[in-house]
């Protein structure tokens, strides 16, 4: 599945039972277009999907094109909604449409299935965007999870109770010796008829029960039966004890009283340090780790060195979760709204807003230092991993600090344009750039985000308007203070719109002008080294072959020592493209696979789409027809996920061609579309695979 559901309600309970449930729900996604999980929070929706979904029972043989999951439970309201099915689907669009509208045309003729996990807080906007994707896409299902379904005549509810007796006293004493692994006492009679007691009262809910497990570390299971009799009050009598209620009104709590009930008695049974702790992480709507908790979490009556401790409580409490991986943590969503209640109710809402705001702007300035080096990698994952609260930080600045805004959009509009994420991008430099006033924003802090805006608009096709901004750019750097790097930032873009609208030699000039009036060696900073790479492509694009190869090879050495990526996989580009005007096809194929290795660990669609044509094309060249249109076949998957026919320098679109003719001719046309169809399914396995932030 691409996506996944980690962090969800009920991602980490165990999964017990549920036979009837399951086999219903993959009987309807057969069946049905849209089928909605619906219960309430805590009862184990979001796992039932994913344990329906599971290979080899699954049904992801009536699905080619796949499953793809969508986690909607970060989300504080709508305006990433789309942008987060766009996500889950693996397309990085690079067009100037609308990203609604670029999803529908993607889905369109598709057949796959579409998971949107925690929709019961966008109920409204899902309604809107599930019925016209089904309306655009005849092939398409979608599979929702939500505490109430969306009303739509399509729609098949299957309503998730708790779970039966038996199985919730099976969850119970499971996670019940997770908790205490080799310590936990035998399940004695008594001990059992106290456990179906804490079933009973807590109704079955998975979620719950495993709160009330985590308490066994500090109580008894005795004492916990106790605290919920007089909390709650007795059991009814008959055979239906310990299962759903089969009596009348009032009989039982309902079912999301039993989990508030849960998660109150968790909070009452933590200290008053962790309390506050929990309302403060739940400031973050998605994976955090301890840094994050510190930097952001710290303030009296709570120091830094108490957090660590702190948290690692609640994560024994089953309060706080650890990713997959265990380097980050997540508060599931039931319990991140509890803690979000109190921390409101308390006032702490806005100063806890701002500090998470100057973390994350932090976080991407050090990202950004980062940039030029062997931290590069590492600092792509984390601004990637931090998307969300990137996004959350952002709307707070832009309600509260413009100008600070601006210099978050403008820091990271530059990692958000390398992975793909062009709309949002688009869209919060727009915003940014219109709220923050000219007299409180410095030239150099302006230019940044100007310049950010015009790389996007750039990758996504705008050419004209891309220059109109290279040039208002440059006009900004030779502003006085503006300072060496805004310079160097302006002629790149410059130079770059230039030679996407084939005037190789303009390009060269404005680089070239740039490097001499402000002198250094390529890897002083991240500004002049893209300003070589600039030089490097307008050599290229104007014959200069050896020229070319010789910059080319100087960045690339300089690069591997460094550990450096992005401008390593152009150079090789470079080296690659040059090799092939100059009949070296072996060599070529080497560099092309060099620059799709450096491109895979930035996880950049449309450079690995431009790395993939010039493999194809140097496969081709050297006589392997076959291995040259199964290329083809995975760019082509590729070019699909960014919206766009190929693209790139001008040279390489006539190269492209031409060596697409070569390689059909040397197959026939059957072998040739039976490659690169081969090559389209396994493009469309490589976008699949998780990113690797």
């Amino acid at each position: 599945m691409r996506g996944h559901a980690e962090g969800n309600e009920d991602a980490a309970a165990s999964f017990v039972g549920r036979d009837a449930e399951l086999a219903a729900l993959r009987a309807a996604l057969t069946r049905r277009r849209l089928v909605t999980v619906t219960g309430p929070g805590g009862v184990g929706k979001t796992r039932l999907a994913r344990e329906a979904l599971a290979a080899p029972a699954g049904p992801a043989g009536a699905f080619p094109d796949g499953i793809h999951w969508a986690d909607l439970s970060p989300l504080p309201g709508d305006r990433l909604l789309v942008d987060t099915v766009a996500h889950a689907l693996g397309l990085d669009d690079h067009t100037p449409r609308t990203l609604a509208e670029a999803v529908r045309a993607w889905i369109g003729p598709r057949r796959l299935l579409l998971v949107l996990d925690s929709c019961e807080h966008l109920v409204a906007p899902v309604r809107v965007l599930v019925r016209d994707l089904l309306d655009a896409a005849p092939d398409l299902v979608v599979l929702l999870t939500s505490r109430e379904p969306l009303a739509l005549d399509a729609e098949h509810v299957l309503e998730l109770g708790p779970a039966r007796a038996d199985d919730a006293l099976a969850l119970f004493t499971a996670r019940a010796d997770a908790v205490r692994p080799g310590q936990a006492p035998p399940w004695t009679p008594e001990r059992l008829t106290a456990a179906r007691a804490v079933c009973a009262r807590l109704e079955g809910v998975p979620l719950a029960l495993e709160l009330a497990a985590a308490q066994l570390t500090d109580h008894t299971v005795e004492e916990l039966a106790d605290r919920l009799a007089r909390r709650i009050g007795p059991l009814p009598a008959g055979p239906s004890s310990g299962g759903p209620s089969s009596g009348g009104p009032g009989e039982r709590p309902p079912r999301h009283r039993a989990l508030r009930t849960a998660i109150g008695w968790s909070h009452e049974w933590c200290t008053p340090r962790e309390r506050l702790l929990w309302l403060r992480l739940s400031v973050f709507g998605g994976t955090f780790d301890g840094a994050a908790a510190r930097a952001v979490c710290s303030a009296p009556p709570l120091d830094e060195a108490q957090v660590t401790p702190l948290l690692a409580s609640l994560v024994a409490k089953s309060v706080v979760r650890r990713t997959t991986d265990g380097t980050g943590h997540r508060m599931l969503d039931t319990i991140r709204e509890y803690g979000a209640m109190w921390r409101d109710g308390v006032g702490e809402g806005d100063a806890l807003r701002t500090r998470h705001a100057a973390h994350f702007l932090e976080l991407v300035r050090a990202a950004e230092a980062d940039w030029l080096g062997s931290g590069q990698r590492d600092a792509n994952r984390r601004v990637a991993a931090a998307y969300g609260d990137i996004c959350a930080a952002l709307d707070h600045l832009l309600a509260t600090d413009p100008t600070a805004a601006l210099e978050l959009g403008g820091r990271v509009g530059f990692f958000w344009a390398c992975c793909g994420c062009l709309h949002v991008a688009r869209s919060y430099l727009e915003r940014a750039l219109a709220a923050a006033r000219p007299a409180e924003v410095d030239t150099a802090g302006r230019m940044r985000a100007l310049w950010a805006l015009g790389v996007t608009l750039l990758l996504q096709g705008e050419h004209e308007e891309a220059h109109r901004i290279a040039v208002a750019c440059e006009s900004l750097a030779a502003r006085a203070g503006a300072g060496r790097e805004p310079a160097l930032d302006a002629a790149y873009l410059l130079g770059i719109s230039h030679l996407l609208a084939g005037r190789p030699l303009a390009a060269r000039i404005v680089a070239d002008n740039a490097l001499e009036a402000l002198t250094g060696t390529p890897f002083d900073s991240a500004p002049r080294l893209r300003c070589h790479l600039v030089r490097v492509f307008a050599l290229t694009g104007s014959g200069l072959f050896a020229d070319a190869r010789a910059e080319a090879e100087r960045l690339r050495a300089g690069c591997v020592a460094r550990q450096e990526y992005w401008t390593r996989a152009y150079a090789d580009y470079q080296l690659a493209l040059i090799s092939l005007f100059e009949g070296r096809p072996a060599e070529s194929a080497e560099h092309a696979r060099a620059m799709l290795e450096s491109k895979r660990e930035l996880g950049d669609s449309f450079g690995t789409a431009l790395g993939l044509d010039l493999l194809a094309a140097a496969r081709a060249a050297n006589g392997d027809g076959a291995g040259g249109a199964h290329a083809y076949g995975a760019g082509h998957a590729f070019w699909q996920a960014v919206g766009h026919p190929q693209r790139g320098t001008p040279e390489l679109r006539s190269m492209r061609a031409e060596f697409e003719r070569t390689a059909r001719a040397a197959l026939g046309d059957e072998a040739y579309r039976a490659a690169f169809a081969e090559g389209v399914r396994h493009g469309r396995e490589l976008r699949g695979r998780p990113h690797p932030c």
